[in-house]
C-alpha cells in the first residue's frame, strides 16, 4: 500500500562537538523553517542548425535556508548562538548537517541518512515580537556522506555510521 511520506518522515539533525572534538547529532527543534535549495547549475546553449536550447545539470550548490525561536537549554540553539554572536568566519563556522529519512527504517531500526558540511551564515536576530528568533542560511562546504543513523533517545540525538 502507497504511504505518503510527511514533513516528520524526515529529521534535520545538526552536529555539536563536545570538548573532546567527538560530535553528537541533535536534533533541530523549535526550526520554523528548514527549506533546502539545489541551486543547480546549468550549462545551456543553442546550436545553429537547432530551433531549441539545450541545457544540461553541471553541478549543485546546496544551501538550507532556516530559523528558529530560541529556546533554553538546547544544544543546537546554543551552538547557533555562539556562532552568531561572535560572527565566527572560515572554518569555525562549519558544522555538520544530518538529514535522516525515518520513512525507510528497517528492521533494526537503522534508517538511511546523509551528512554534509555546511557553513553557517546568519542573516538576522530578534525580528519576531513573539520570541527571540535567529535565521540564516546555511551553504554547502564538503561532499556529502552516506550512511545508517540509529538512535536510542527516540530521536532527540543520533549516531551515524557511514556505508
Amino acid at each position: 500500500m502507497n504511504r505518503i511520506v510527511k514533513r516528520s518522515d524526515k529529521l534535520t539533525f545538526f552536529g555539536v562537538a563536545d570538548g573532546d572534538g567527538a560530535v553528537t547529532y541533535h536534533r533541530m527543534r523549535g526550526f520554523s523553517e528548514i527549506s533546502i535549495k539545489k541551486n543547480s547549475k546549468e550549462y545551456s546553449r543553442q546550436y545553429v542548425d537547432e530551433e531549441f536550447e539545450q541545457s544540461d545539470v553541471v553541478g549543485y550548490s546546496p544551501s538550507i535556508s532556516f530559523a528558529f525561536d530560541q529556546f533554553k537549554n538546547d544544544a543546537v540553539h546554543e551552538d547557533l548562538i555562539a556562532l552568531a554572536e561572535s560572527e565566527h568566519v572560515g572554518e569555525s563556522a562549519v558544522r555538520s548537517i544530518l538529514m535522516v529519512d525515518l520513512s525507510q527504517e528497517d528492521e533494526s531500526g537503522a534508517c538511511p541518512a546523509v551528512m554534509r558540511e555546511f557553513t553557517v551564515i546568519f542573516d538576522s536576530e530578534a525580528s519576531s515580537m513573539d520570541a527571540y528568533s535567529y535565521s540564516g542560511t546555511m551553504k554547502v562546504k564538503g561532499e556529502k556522506v552516506f550512511g545508517v543513523a540509529t538512535s536510542e533517545d527516540a530521536w532527540s540525538t543520533c549516531q551515524f555510521a557511514e556505508n
